[in-house]
């Protein structure tokens, strides 16, 4: 396994492990019809931008595969995705062991759906804490509502 800074190169895998990671995490939470739509192209080229815009994102790779990905800025982890085939090795908490080390400051936050057990109970073995605050994001045109959980933690 390695974890390393994405390139432009990356992004194509970027976006296939976000739409993997969504169809797969979400399925339940959010409308099939949405899930089923969800197309990696579009995704890879907003990956693309951020990278190129010096926007911080990692990936984690096993045997030269794009297993995963994690995106972070000051204060705040915004995206922790792997391929669903490599939930539960260990990879998750490497990668996000390394965007801990690497964000600045003394803590940061991230938001969670409310609704993902699973997501909630990762972050909670990796010391953070749901402080209680909410939020309502709406994509799809205004046609799916996400509510969401922020957590915090202290940073080393």
């Amino acid at each position: 396994m390695t974890i390393r800074d994405a390139t432009a190169a990356d992004a194509q895998a970027i976006g296939e492990v976000h739409v993997a990671s969504w169809q797969a995490a979400y399925e339940g939470l959010i409308p099939a019809d949405f899930l089923a739509g969800l197309s990696a192209e579009p995704r890879a080229a907003a990956w693309a931008r951020q990278i190129r815009d010096g926007g911080r994102v990692l990936v984690a790779e096993d045997d030269g595969v794009v297993a995963g990905f994690a995106a972070f800025g000051p204060g705040q982890l915004y995206a922790l995705y792997l391929l669903p085939e490599f939930w539960g090795r260990g990879l998750g908490r490497a990668l996000h062991d390394r965007v801990v080390e690497e964000l600045p400051g003394d803590s940061a936050i991230l938001w969670v759906l409310s609704t993902n057990e699973r997501a909630k109970a990762f972050y909670v073995r990796q010391g953070w804490v749901d402080d209680g605050a909410t939020q309502t994001e709406t994509i799809d045109e205004g046609r799916v509502t996400l509510e969401e959980r922020r957590f915090r933690r202290s940073l080393p």
